[in-house]
This record gives structure tokens, C-alpha cells and sequence, in this order.
């Protein structure tokens, strides 16, 4: 019998018995994210990660303006392994565009992005996903970014969310964000499946193991982390973006030095950041956005390279990254 790498390994997340690679692919950059992604890559990315038994993809609206939709909705057109589990989110309708609008996506369709967590949002948002992505339905569903928008979203998005699950047109609901607060809001007033946090639990910032990640343990709520290299300053100090904008001098610092104890142990800076999350027990899945099938097999080997616990203990001794902690 051969034996799966660690990326293949499967899990059960949320409530509902869906089951996942531990390694999952996000879409974002198939929208275009700061540079354009040419189709040829785009398809030959995806075919490469359902060789390579990765079987998690995310996706949105907002990526490319329906682009990253469109994209993998034609691979899977001829290429839609059996148990794979798609995510899209909604939150954001697309209107046709007046004019020209300044946007972080290259590759975007002609819409303009507009926020809408209304019941009638939502399901309008899911029908043209699944129409965008050519499927009937899809297998989990996330409310995306609530930030200023969260008592719409818990009174009248996640009621409809809730009823979309009751009916199987999705499999399970949660909740993205690159914020912990709010969707730690979420796991302790209602009844989700999955938070998709992006950002908030990494090498550089542990934050969300101060409120989320006790409270999803708690709840029985899964966790996906994402945003892992906090948009590219963990892997160049010097001209890497965080958090999508200028990295601050003390991040920058940070994350040098983190780089420094990691290289002392010759393990890649990008396996330590990938692997990192996991070591919460709060987290089950790491959703990496490569941009083509060479970064995706550089994802893929990095998340298989093995990290040393010492090399964990020292970063926890240096105070570079909070202990950590599980929920009482």
C-alpha cells in the first residue's frame, strides 16, 4: 500500500462529515493578485494540484471579479476529481463596471465588487458562483469579510447560510477574514462549520490564539489558516509586502529575525511558515495561494519538509512566537 504524504492526508472538518487534503489551494492569485496570472498557468495549477492529490480548493466572488471563478470552473469542466471540496464565499455581489476602478487584481473581469450580506445577497451570490464555477453546489460556504458589516452579517447572512446547509445546497458554512474578533463572534453566537482565518495565526502574529482558536476548540468549530506568509514579508524581509502593504521597519525586523533561527537549523523559512499553524491544535488545514505549478510544488515540498520541535522550542524561547496554548 503506498503511503500518502503529509499534503494528501485527509481530515474530517466541521460538523458534517466533509473530508479534506490537509494541504488546500487557494485562488486569489488566479484572479490576478498584484500581477497577472496567464490562463495557461492558471489551468496548468490546478490540473497539477488535483495530480497531486490535493483535494481543497477556495475560491471567491472577489477574486479577479469573478476571474478565479471562471478559471476554475473551466478545469473542472473535464477535471473534477470526485472528492474534491470547493469553497466559495459570498458577501460580494458583482454589478457590470461604470469605468475603470483602481483594484489589487490584474486579471479582473468587468465588474465592480459591491458589499451585500442581506438573505437575498447571498443567495444571489451563490447562484452566480456555482454558475461562474459550472457546478450545482458547492461543499462549504463562508461568509467573507464582515468587518464593518457584522450585525448584518449574523442577523440576516448567516440565518440564510444556515438555511442553504439545512437544505444540502451547501455542505457546510463558516466564516473568512483576516481579523479574529469577528469570527470569534461567529463560533460563539452561531452555529458554523469552518473559520478560513488568513493572517491572524503565522510565524509573524499569533493573534488569533488570544480569542478564535480557544473558542473554535471549544465549539467544535474547524479552522483553516491561510495568508501564512502575511502576503510575503516572512519570505523577503527587504521588499515583501504585509498584510498587502508596506511592511512596517519592526516587521520587518521580526521576520528577519525569525529567518535567522529557522536558517540555523537549515530548514526553509518557507516550510516553517507553512507548517507552523498546525502546531495548534485548533487549526486542521493550511490553504497556500500559489501562482503557478512550480510554486505549487515548491508548497507542496515545503509542507512536507521536516521541521525539528527544537526549532519550535527556540523560536518559543526567543519570544519570536507566542507558546502555544489550547483551550482549557
Amino acid at each position: 500500500m503506498v503511503s500518502l504524504q503529509r499534503h494528501q492526508e485527509k481530515l474530517s472538518i466541521g460538523k458534517h462529515g466533509l473530508r479534506v487534503s490537509r494541504l488546500g489551494v487557494g485562488t486569489a492569485a488566479l484572479g490576478g493578485l498584484f500581477r497577472s496570472v496567464p490562463e495557461s498557468a492558471s489551468d496548468e495549477l490546478l490540473r497539477a494540484a488535483f495530480q497531486a492529490g490535493i483535494r481543497y480548493l477556495d475560491t471567491a466572488p472577489l477574486y479577479g471579479h469573478g476571474r478565479s471563478e471562471r478559471r476554475v470552473g473551466r478545469v473542472l469542466a473535464d477535471d473534477h476529481p470526485g472528492d474534491l471540496v470547493i469553497s466559495t464565499k459570498v458577501g460580494r455581489l458583482l454589478r457590470p463596471a461604470t469605468e475603470a476602478a483602481e483594484s489589487i487584481f490584474e486579471d479582473r473581469d468587468p465588474y465592480d465588487v459591491v458589499f451585500d450580506f442581506s438573505a437575498d445577497g447571498v443567495r444571489r451570490s451563490l447562484t452566480d458562483s456555482l454558475a461562474r464555477l459550472g457546478v450545482e453546489r458547492v461543499d462549504l460556504l463562508y461568509i467573507h469579510d464582515p468587518d464593518d458589516h457584522a450585525e448584518q452579517a449574523l442577523r440576516e447572512a448567516y440565518p440564510a447560510l444556515a438555511q442553504l446547509r439545512e437544505e444540502g445546497v451547501v455542505g457546510a458554512i463558516g466564516i473568512g477574514m483576516n481579523q479574529s474578533r469577528v469570527p470569534t463572534r461567529f463560533v460563539e453566537e452561531a452555529d458554523i462549520d469552518v473559520v478560513l482565518i488568513a493572517g491572524r495565526y503565522t510565524l509573524l502574529d499569533q493573534s488569533a490564539q488570544a480569542d478564535l482558536l480557544p473558542a473554535a476548540q471549544r465549539r467544535g468549530v474547524s479552522v483553516v489558516a491561510a495568508g501564512v506568509y502575511n502576503s510575503g514579508v516572512l519570505l523577503d524581509p527587504v521588499a515583501g509586502t504585509y498584510d498587502y502593504a508596506a511592511a512596517a521597519d519592526d516587521i520587518r525586523q521580526r521576520a528577519q529575525e525569525v529567518r535567522e533561527v529557522v536558517a540555523a537549523y537549515g530548514v526553509p523559512v518557507a516550510a516553517a511558515g507553512l507548517q507552523f499553524p498546525l502546531r495548534h491544535p485548533a487549526v486542521d488545514v493550511i490553504l497556500a495561494g500559489p501562482r503557478n505549478s512550480e510554486e505549487l510544488q515548491e508548497n507542496i515540498a515545503a509542507f512536507n519538509y521536516p521541521v525539528p520541535e527544537e526549532l519550535w522550542q527556540e523560536l518559543e524561547q526567543r519570544g519570536l512566537v507566542a507558546p502555544v496554548t489550547a483551550a482549557g
